[in-house]
């Protein structure tokens, strides 16, 4: 009974949070490219080339990866397999990128900037380029495609290495992160991020689509996107003021031409008002419709003179014996 009003409340406020005006945060700052930022993209950068030679050189990872691939884990577990078939959808590209979209485009309305926006489309075009590159280029076959025991599968006409569901799934949760507004959300968010990618790194794994050394692959390429885009705000703030002193640029013609072709109200012209009951002036009212004083007899009607000047009321009947009414006469 008391949870009611308590969740009535809090519908409320939330209500009145999305209908109060959008601001841009003062307190909102660009992350740099600290040097704590620099040793960990090196570190990053060296872990991933070690997994790359490694495999190359068909070492002891390249005989983990069979040894994986023989235990099959999907046969293993088979009652969580039907979960993880729609788990691994959290690293694909196209459903995830609509939901990070809507939220950012969210963030990006409430506080009045692109950036949200910018800087994710930036991550996803480095995440193609690089990650693209790097399928195509070495051309490794998958274990469902695999020709000859204990060889590393390299140059085969296949596109899983790195694993892009691990990447992806690094840079579009991590960089809700990166755009976190407070410490607290950022430390938040990046652990759900790292959750979040972890287990789909190792779904691929378990559903036998990726050899290990795949999904470590692909860690190191999201991690190494995330790590770099401190370098690209600089660029991405002069797109983004270019873009608005475009729509300013639009909104202001737009503005200009509206009020041109909007003509001005013609005054209008002053109505004159002819003197009632003048003689020899085709359309005058005749003077019964004038309206009545106070001391005029209802019915009686107003004399005129003949330059047109109403005589006053009380000298009706004023007038001298003998003298000739010009009216009358």
């Amino acid at each position: 009974m008391r949870t009611e009003p308590n969740l009535t409340r809090r519908v409320e406020r939330v209500f009145a949070r999305l209908d109060r005006e959008p601001e841009r945060p003062v307190h909102v700052g660009m992350p740099h490219m600290s040097r704590h930022r620099v040793v960990l993209f090196g570190l990053t950068l060296s872990f991933y080339l070690a997994i790359v030679v490694a495999v190359l050189a068909t070492s002891r990872l390249v005989a983990f990866d069979w040894q994986v691939m023989f235990f099959r884990p999907y046969q293993q577990w088979p009652e969580i397999h039907a979960f993880l078939d729609y788990w691994v959808v959290l690293g694909q590209r196209g459903p995830t990128a609509v939901m990070v979209t809507a939220w950012l485009g969210w963030r990006s309305w409430r506080q009045h900037t692109l950036r949200p926006l910018l800087m994710f489309g930036t991550a996803l075009l480095l995440l193609n380029a690089t990650v693209g590159a790097a399928k195509y280029g070495m051309g490794r076959a998958g274990p469902h495609y695999a020709t000859m025991i204990g060889s590393n599968e390299m140059w085969q006409g296949g596109d899983i290495f790195p694993s892009g569901h691990t990447a992806n799934a690094v840079v579009t949760w991590g960089i809700l992160a990166y755009l976190a507004s407070t410490p607290r959300a950022r430390r938040w968010l990046s652990a759900v991020s790292a959750v979040i990618s972890l287990s789909v790194g190792l779904t691929t794994v378990y559903l036998g689509t990726h050899w290990l050394s795949d999904v470590l692959l692909g860690w190191a390429a999201g991690l190494l996107i995330l790590l770099a885009l401190p370098w690209l705000e600089p660029p991405v703030a002069k797109v983004e003021a270019r873009i608005l002193a475009v729509r300013d640029r639009l909104w202001a013609r737009r503005t200009d031409s509206g009020t041109a072709a909007e003509p001005l109200p013609a005054p209008a012209p002053a109505r004159t008002r002819e003197p009632v009951g003048t003689p020899n002036r085709p359309g005058s009212r005749p003077s019964a419709l004038l309206p009545q004083g106070p001391h005029t007899p209802r019915g009686e009607r107003t004399p005129v003179t003949p330059a047109g000047s109403r005589r006053p009321a009380n000298t009706r009947g004023s007038t001298r014996a003998g003298t000739a009414d010009p009216q009358r006469a």
